[in-house]
C-alpha cells in the first residue's frame, strides 16, 4: 500500500513536471515563436529586398544618374556656362578680340585699299583696315605721295573728326581724295599709276611705321595740283562726305 502511494506520488510529480515543462515550453515557443516568425519575416524580406535591390538600385541609380545626374548636370553646366558664356558674348562682340595695349595704325598691321569713287566725282577712297590683334589709333590723315610726287597734298582742315579714329581688329577707317578739280580749273593735270600712303603718329609730326602701297587702276588716276585729302574717319559715309 505504501509503495502503491508512494509510485503514485511520484507519478504524480512526474506529471505535474511534465505539465509545467509543457507550459513553460509552450511560454517559451509562443515568445521566441513570435520573435522568431518577426525575425523569420525580416530575414525572408531582406533577401528579397537585397535581392530586388540591384535591379532597383540601378534602376534608381540610372533614374537618379539618368534624370537628376544627367539633367541636372546639364542644368547646372548650363547655368555654369550661362554665367560664363554673357561675357564670352561681350568678348565675341569684340571677335576677333583685341589683345595688348593699343598702338599706332601703319602699314605693319594694316591693309589699304584705293578706289576710284563715282559719286562724289574724282574722288577716291582710302580705306584702312586693322589686320593686326591690338586696337591701333589711325591719327591725322593720310600723307599722300602719287608717282614721283614732291610734296603731300594738304589735308581739308574742315573734315577733321572730333576723336581720333579707333580701329579695333578687324575694322576699317576712311578717308577720301579730291584728285581733280571739277570745273577744270586745276592745274598741272597728270595721270598717275603708283601711290604710297605714309601714317602719321600722335605729334602729326612726322610718318611713324611702315608705309602702304596699295594699287592703283590699271589706267591710273588722274590729278592735277588741286589734290587734297581729309581726314582719316570712323564710317565711309564721313568719308564721302567731302
Amino acid at each position: 500500500m505504501s509503495r502503491f502511494r508512494t509510485s503514485r506520488a511520484r507519478l504524480v510529480a512526474a506529471a505535474a513536471t511534465t505539465v509545467l515543462a509543457a507550459l513553460s515550453l509552450t511560454a517559451c515557443n509562443d515568445g521566441t515563436g513570435a520573435n522568431d516568425e518577426g525575425a523569420a519575416a525580416t530575414t525572408s524580406t531582406s533577401p528579397s529586398s537585397d535581392a530586388a535591390s540591384p535591379s532597383g538600385a540601378n534602376s534608381n541609380s540610372t533614374g537618379s544618374t539618368g534624370s537628376t545626374g544627367s539633367s541636372g548636370g546639364k542644368s547646372t553646366a548650363g547655368s555654369t556656362t550661362a554665367g560664363s558664356k554673357p561675357a564670352g558674348g561681350a568678348s565675341a562682340s569684340k571677335a576677333p578680340g583685341s589683345t595688348g595695349k593699343p598702338v599706332t595704325c601703319e602699314g605693319s598691321n594694316t591693309k589699304t585699299v584705293a578706289a576710284p569713287l563715282s559719286r562724289p566725282v574724282n574722288h577716291m577712297l582710302l580705306t584702312v583696315t586693322n589686320t593686326g590683334s591690338k586696337t591701333c589709333f589711325l591719327y591725322g590723315y593720310p600723307a599722300l605721295q602719287f608717282t614721283d610726287a614732291q610734296s603731300v597734298p594738304p589735308v581739308i582742315k574742315d573734315s577733321q573728326p572730333q576723336a581720333v579714329v579707333t580701329l579695333e581688329p578687324g575694322q576699317s577707317g576712311y578717308a577720301s581724295v579730291s584728285l581733280s578739280a571739277t570745273d577744270g580749273s586745276g592745274t598741272n593735270g597728270r595721270t598717275v599709276k603708283s601711290l604710297t600712303v605714309y601714317f602719321f603718329g600722335r605729334s602729326l609730326s612726322e610718318n611713324v611705321g611702315k608705309a602702304a602701297n596699295p594699287a592703283l587702276p590699271a589706267k591710273g588716276v588722274y590729278i592735277d595740283d588741286s589734290l587734297k585729302a581729309t581726314y582719316w574717319q570712323q564710317s565711309m559715309s564721313d568719308a564721302t562726305n567731302w
